[in-house]
């Protein structure tokens, strides 16, 4: 466990406490491993803090927003398979690893478009079921209309991770809000939120964890998850 750098991570740190102590859901559950992080680009996680974070979680599928090229590197690091997205005309994009290669080169798909930034999605077929990463506008519209695009591009079992930057519920029909409840950014760096989630529809969520890991101004998420009988 990373030690809090500032007060509002220690907030967050004892926010993660409290949701695991309000858990009826035990560490280590089998099914798939699901882990996203917001590296914060540049200034936030490096390729070692990522590196360290697979081989202490050991993730079936990790997602990475805001991932520069340096993160690139990744492989030499742990080895496993990548692929970067990068939004159009940015440094940085989302990103995804596993450990073992992927069925088919995962699919990168534009959402619809702000004023400022325009942005992508990584979908990863996962065989059964599909994972999308998302990182979203900043508008609260937009953000929700960019998941609704999302969702009627992704297969009958599914789930949309990443960093969401969305206040309130998502509001997209047949998903529904399975991942951590506990704070996972200091807004303004202040302020704990809840901006990093996952959705799902056709999958069960059977582990959810806010993990405490300080490099970055996000925390990572962590999710197991089932096909649905």
């Amino acid at each position: 466990m990373q030690t809090p750098r500032t007060p509002a991570d220690a907030l967050m740190l004892e926010s993660v406490r409290r949701s695991r102590a309000d858990s009826s859901v035990t560490r280590q559950q089998p099914g798939f491993r699901v882990i996203s992080w917001n590296l914060l680009r540049r200034t936030g996680a490096t390729p070692h803090d990522v590196a360290s974070l697979i081989a202490d979680e050991k993730p079936d599928l990790l997602l990475m927003q805001e991932a520069t090229i340096d993160i690139d590197r990744l492989t030499d690091l742990v080895g496993g398979h990548y692929a970067r997205s990068p939004l159009p005309g940015r440094i940085h994009g989302v990103a995804c690893w596993m450990p073992e290669p992927f069925l088919r080169q995962p699919t990168t798909c534009t959402l619809p478009a702000g004023t400022l930034v325009r942005r992508v999605a990584q979908i990863v077929d996962c065989g059964g079921f599909s994972v999308a990463n998302v990182h979203l506008s900043h508008g609260q519209v937009l953000n929700r209309r960019q998941l609704r695009w999302i969702a009627q591009l992704l297969p009958a079992n599914a789930a949309v991770l990443g960093d969401f930057n969305l206040v309130g519920p998502a509001l997209v029909p047949g998903f529904r809000d399975a991942g951590p409840r506990a704070a996972t950014h200091r807004m303004a760096d202040v302020v704990p939120i809840r901006l990093d989630r996952c959705l799902t529809r056709g999958l069960s969520c059977v582990e959810g964890r806010v993990l405490p890991r300080f490099a970055s101004d996000h925390l990572p998420i962590s999710v197991v998850l089932r096909v649905q009988r």
